[in-house]
């Protein structure tokens, strides 16, 4: 069991003039179980980012202490595990087993201990693959559940996790609680969780911190006294307070197809099944489809077919106007049909600011400067944006650097539009600005196909839905 304490505590990212966070005074006892929420871009990740030692110099300024068990906490990594919002960066390995027992190596685990302790861990998350499975081809969700099981398999005593079922299908997230609660009875290891989805989260916990804009200490007690006393602020201020109920909207009109997939197969090398079997679509202007299924039911993959960005062993996707399939277009013209919004927003930054990230496409498409500059500067307004035009793309909160996916997606302003799991990680706040900013985009006519989990979502803004299992449509 590890204390924990903020003393004067802020953090300025480099590049960002206001602090993420600021003179943050907090103590959290050894062992106690705590929920940290607060609004998209409040600090949350940067507290446990802080506590887990990895904020340098040369990445920030940072002002006065954090500690761990009376210690800097840079001192005591070895003491604690930490769950990254996206597993992939935690991921090292090509085989699944062994990128668990890279951790337990280490730390110099006696060899006969580490195979052991990485079946109890595999075991423990549900991971559903002998252990040589490979890591590239796990979908993200089964790359949670191996990042978690790595976490676990080392028994930190400071245990950090950054929405740890956020990636997941309603019942591989149970699965994850469920695996979470059993490893907690079996230590004493202080915990501290960041999960949007509040009320899915609250039997593991026996404290609630909650944080204000600019990482501000709002409310800190048990959750029961914290939402009966600052519910509606909470509420207001992005957090998924458990009982608020959310807005309908207007069904679509859907109009002309935009895109069609037929057939659309992909066999990953190495794979022993295909990842996607004979899949058809249709998507219409001015419509949402969601596309819904567990974890490696061939959702992403889908995604990647249906957006050119993957050559498909079967079927085509096309574009009507185009002759060849998508995956065969230069990448201009790509760009003008089809935009792609990836799971991961970081993983589809290429500019080291948030401006000439949304001139990138336009720029690739042969765009006059004139026309570009109005576009950004559009963009820019629409997606409140315009105070972080000159920012790294890298250093944006999980809300902002969504909204700049979907910009940047949006910037040459394709016909249709693809989005992976466009609500990942969202407080409710910017849930729903994200929600009516994809209804605005559906109803200007973009056709929209949104790979999801999130079933509030798929019935807010979905015209139709289809459902895959093992790489096919089990039912539309």
């Amino acid at each position: 069991m590890i204390p924990v304490e903020f003393r004067g505590f802020t953090w300025r990212h480099a590049g960002r003039r206001a602090p993420a966070v600021a003179e943050v005074d907090l103590r959290i006892e050894a062992g106690e179980r705590v929920l940290l929420l607060g609004p998209s871009g409040s600090g949350k990740s940067t507290l446990l980012a802080a506590l887990a030692g990895l904020l340098t110099t040369d990445s920030g300024e940072r002002t006065g202490e954090v500690l761990l068990d009376g210690a800097d906490a840079a001192s005591q990594r070895g003491r604690v595990g930490i769950l990254f919002q996206d597993p992939e960066t935690q991921l090292v390995m090509a085989r699944s087993g062994d990128d668990v027992a890279f951790g337990l190596e280490n730390q110099a685990v006696p060899r006969e201990a580490i195979w052991p302790r990485v079946r109890e861990a595999l075991d423990a998350v549900g991971f559903p693959y002998p252990l040589g499975h490979p890591t590239h081809a796990l979908s993200g969700g089964e790359q949670q559940r191996l990042t978690l099981a790595g976490v676990l398999a080392r028994r930190p005593e400071l245990l950090l996790l950054d929405e740890p079922t956020a990636n997941l299908d309603p019942e591989g997230a149970e699965a994850i609680r469920s695996s979470l609660r059993t490893a907690l009875a079996d230590t004493d290891a202080t915990l501290i969780v960041v999960e949007h989805r509040v009320a899915d989260i609250l039997d593991l916990v026996d404290r609630v911190i909650a944080l204000g804009p600019g990482g501000t200490l709002l409310a800190d007690g048990p959750a029961e006294a914290v939402f009966a006393e600052h519910g509606d602020t909470l509420a207001e201020q992005g957090v998924w307070v458990p009982g608020v109920p959310l807005p309908a909207l207007p069904d679509a009109v859907p109009g002309e197809p935009r895109l069609r997939g037929e057939s659309l197969s992909l066999t990953y090398p190495g794979a022993d099944r295909p990842a996607l079997d004979g899949v058809d679509f249709e998507l219409r202007a001015g419509e949402l489809l969601a596309v819904t299924g567990a974890n490696g039911s061939g959702k992403t993959t889908l995604a990647l077919l249906a957006g050119g960005l993957a050559a498909p062993s079967r079927g085509k996707a096309t574009v009507p106007g185009e002759r060849a399939p998508l995956h065969r277009l230069p990448a201009n013209r790509l760009a003008a049909r089809v935009g792609s919004v990836f799971q991961d927003p970081e993983h589809q930054f290429v500019t080291a600011t948030v401006r000439s990230e949304l001139a990138f496409a336009p720029h690739a498409a042969g765009w006059p400067q004139r026309r570009i500059d109005a576009r950004v500067s559009e963009l820019l307004e629409r997606l409140r944006l315009a105070h972080l035009a000159e920012a790294n793309p890298h250093t944006l909160s999980g809300g902002e650097a969504r909204r700049l996916s979907v910009a940047g997606a949006l910037a040459a302003a394709p016909g249709a539009l693809l989005l992976d799991e466009p609500t990942f990680g969202q407080d409710r706040r910017t849930w729903g600005e994200l929600v009516d900013l994809i209804a605005g985009i559906r109803d200007e006519g973009t056709a929209l196909m949104a790979v999801t989990h999130d079933r509030d979502f798929a019935a807010a803004l979905a015209s139709r839905e289809i459902v895959l299992e093992d790489g096919r449509v089990s039912r539309c």
